[in-house]
């Protein structure tokens, strides 16, 4: 099963975007159709191209709970995100997997949604929350989630692998069931601070494509009552501390609607109001965390007008934000091919988040 990662286009020049340099285009998506089960469609793409009884954090799930024993997450700690059955009920069979991840890291079945932990050999005291894309119909955790988190790693940051629900899998809860796993996801992680060595105050989010659109919701709508409390850890803010999105899916709206995360969250003829309802831009309260983006000009499924209309946003309201444009990069580049523009977000990340006092040395 061979995973189509994909196509990067190298380039030549990186434009870069302080927040009072607004630049041109941009748009949002999911990655190439990596092969999964059955029951998952295809990756995001343009249209014309057709409780706290959690098992113990230091014990590894085994047997029926266990991911693949071949594929990324295998070997990584599992969080439970909820006590119970999540809100509202509904998804793959409880009694099966947690997950089904493919070799390649391609999750989809996601019937109890969780953390995958990646601790660093030292911590320097702040943690990442990520969501891997995939147009919420499967999420790439080998591609992007897994990789992200190593490098993370590698600076000192504990970093927390999302498996979300998606939506198209049966659940209650609908479009606001994946929202309600990032903004529990960053409850527990706070809440967990002491145990794993960072500071409660240091806790951020970092998404990808259409865990773009997810990690700019939970950076946007941190404050909603998207669910009833479950226990004491919904006390916690879910307020990050800073956001990363890179090439994000962001809006919902024509003419940049041509994603899979619009057709699976909002329908084929959606209303004006649900459209409204889950595009990023359009909900940008001043207290949303400092945000970095980053996209390339040709991505050709998350156009680069998504992360100019964030920008936008973001600067309206006063939050700090950081802007990269790259010439070229296409879509999915996760850390970037050595050498292509693109390459330079990871560096330029570190750069802006150790100036924020959000990574230290």
């Amino acid at each position: 099963m061979a995973l189509h990662r994909r196509t990067l286009l190298t380039g030549a020049a990186a434009i870069a975007l302080a927040p009072d340099a607004v630049a041109q285009q941009e748009k949002p998506s999911d990655q190439d159709k990596p092969p999964g089960r059955e029951r998952s469609p295809d990756q995001e793409k343009p249209l014309d191209q057709k409780p706290l009884d959690q098992k113990p954090l230091d014990q590894k799930p085994l047997g029926h709970d266990a991911p693949p024993s071949t594929a990324p997450g295998a070997a990584l700690e599992v969080m439970r995100l909820w006590p119970g059955r999540p809100p509202g009920g509904g998804g793959p069979d409880p009694e099966g997997p947690r997950f089904d991840e493919s070799r390649e890291g391609v999750v989809t079945g996601v019937a109890e949604p969780c953390l995958l932990v990646m601790r660093p050999a030292r911590s320097t005291g702040s943690a990442m929350v990520i969501a891997g894309g995939g147009g919420y119909r499967r999420i790439d955790l080998g591609h992007e989630a897994v990789p992200v988190g190593r490098w993370l790693n590698g600076m000192g940051v504990t970093a927390f692998a999302l498996v979300y629900r998606l939506p198209g899998e049966g659940w209650a809860a609908g479009a606001d069931a994946p929202i309600q796993d990032a903004l529990r996801a960053v409850r527990l992680v706070r809440a967990r601070a002491r145990r794993y060595g960072y500071e409660p105050n240091r806790v951020g989010v970092m998404g990808f494509s259409a865990g773009g659109h997810l990690m700019g919701a939970a950076s946007t709508r941190f404050a909603s009552p998207l669910y009833r409390p479950v226990d004491e850890d919904d006390a916690v803010s879910a307020r990050p501390d800073v956001s990363a999105l890179i090439y994000p899916v962001i809006t919902l709206k024509p003419p940049f609607d041509r994603t899979s995360s619009r057709r699976v969250l909002v329908g084929e003829s959606p209303t004006r109001v649900a459209t409204e309802a889950y595009s990023v831009e359009t909900r940008v309260p001043p207290e949303t965390p400092p945000t970095f983006l980053a996209q390339a000009a040709d991505d050709p499924i998350a156009v680069v007008d998504n992360s100019l209309l964030m920008f936008a946003a973001l600067r309206a309201v006063e939050v700090p934000v950081e802007m990269h444009l790259f010439e070229r990069g296409g879509h999915g580049f996760n850390l970037g091919v050595p050498g292509s523009p693109a390459a330079a977000w990871p560096g330029l990340f570190a750069t802006w988040a150790r100036r924020r006092g959000f990574i230290r040395a």
